[in-house]
């Protein structure tokens, strides 16, 4: 079972800092340098300084630059630390790639950090190895979670957020809206008896881990670094109900590059052999959700044109896939590896692990444009893969390939941090 606790948590002092809005930034892996500019420009007290470091100017070590902005921004009054421990309650309003407006509610806390398996923490997806150094070393370097991990829970009757709703009908400790429109508003529970609802209902709760794999399996290796028992054996996360009526999923689709003469043709022979074929228009390369043997969008940079690829039958994959479970062999994104992408593409799970000829794209505009440019030979337009698939996967301990799922919105960066000390 999992253990989960309120933390003691380092947060802005908005009388400091002005506003969440100035500080906050979204999870270091989706920003450019760009971006990062960007956000360093709102504020000199902006997350992004300590969660995506740089060298200062004289090209020191970037993580302990990160640490010695992280004591100076403490010495100076802008992050605090609760004298009390708190649950930290998270709404966001959000339209969806799809264009419908949602809410999801999530709730910050500290989970003790152990092994995957069953009744406990699970992953769901391959993750790639460099990004977990990075972490490391960030974490060596601040002793603080900086970025949470966003897992989910299953609670049919609502019991965990039920106990937080009350003070969510106050006034919020502060919110921000994100560039993509999302209102992320967040409230500090420091209620005993809130608290204690919500370690009840979650004491038997296995975790799903839907995004953040590289910050927890950092967060068991440091946690094993250090030894013994304290504050660096919990992890922060932000933990959202299964039956929340906000969480949403999207695909994130394929992109192919590197490729030869002889691979094209492969690619070309392995499709007519195990898909129908069906010539589409640019806008409907994205298929439809839905239930179903395999359907994916296909275009080419050379040929520009678009095609529908329809599995003629499942017990193609389930060949592909034999030994591995159901739920597994009905993956999209499973059998696009198996028959496509290690098949006549030749890609081996280190190739895509290090994304050696692979890259992705979390919209249809950016996929299409890609392509069109020919900054890729090819992409794979994907449907959303089902929570349902999710923890059925996960539950039979198989991990899925790398970015099967887009949970959407984000959790930004810079509502809450935890201490490790």
């Amino acid at each position: 079972m999992a253990d989960v606790k309120p933390l003691r948590a380092l947060h802005y002092d908005l009388a400091k800092v002005g506003s969440l809005q100035a500080v906050v930034a979204p999870p270091y892996d989706v920003i450019d340098p760009e971006q990062r500019a960007a956000l360093a420009a709102r504020s000199p007290y902006n997350v992004v300084g300590i969660d995506l470091p740089e060298a200062d100017t004289a090209g020191g070590d970037p993580y302990a630059r990160a640490a010695e902005l992280l004591t100076q921004w403490q010495a100076e009054g802008a992050v605090v630390r609760d004298d009390e421990e708190a649950i930290w309650a998270l709404v966001q309003d959000y339209t969806g790639p799809d264009g419908a407006a949602h809410t999801r509610r999530g709730l910050f806390a500290r989970v003790r950090v152990e092994d995957y398996g069953p009744g406990r923490i699970r992953p769901h997806e391959r993750t790639h190895p460099g990004p977990r150094e990075d972490r490391l070393r960030l974490t060596r370097a601040t002793k603080t979670n900086l970025s949470p991990i966003f897992s989910l829970y299953s609670d049919p009757q609502g019991a965990a957020w039920a106990a937080v709703q009350a003070a969510t009908g106050q006034a919020p400790f502060g919110e921000a809206t994100d560039d993509d429109g999302t209102r992320n508003r967040l409230w500090r529970v420091a209620d005993p008896a809130a608290i204690a609802s919500v370690q009840e209902t979650l004491k038997d709760a296995e975790l799903l881990i839907a995004d953040g794999h590289h910050r927890y399996e950092t967060a068991r290796v440091y946690a094993d670094e250090v030894g013994g028992e304290g504050e660096h054996r919990y992890v922060l996360m932000c933990l959202v109900a299964l039956e929340d009526p906000g969480l949403t999923v999207y695909p994130t689709h394929r992109l192919i590059r590197d490729t030869t003469s002889h691979t094209q043709e492969a690619l070309g022979s392995a499709a007519r052999e195990y898909f129908d074929v069906t010539p589409i228009e640019h806008a409907e390369l994205r298929p439809p959700d839905g239930d179903g043997p395999l359907t994916m969008g296909y275009i080419d940079a050379h040929f520009k044109r678009a095609f529908r690829l329809t599995l003629k039958d499942q017990s193609i994959a389930d060949r592909a896939l034999e030994g591995y479970p159901d739920a597994y062999r009905h993956l999209d994104t499973a059998v696009l590896e198996a028959l496509l992408l290690k098949g006549p593409l030749a890609l081996t799970d280190d190739d895509i692990d290090h994304m050696r000829g692979l890259g992705y794209a979390r919209s249809d505009e950016e996929a299409l444009e890609l392509v069109l440019s020919a900054a890729y030979d090819a992409a794979f337009f994907l449907r959303s893969t089902p929570v349902s698939q999710v923890q059925e996967i996960a539950a039979a301990g198989i991990n899925m390939p790398p970015k099967t799922t887009y949970f959407y919105p984000k959790v930004p960066t810079g509502l809450v941090l935890n201490p490790l000390l």
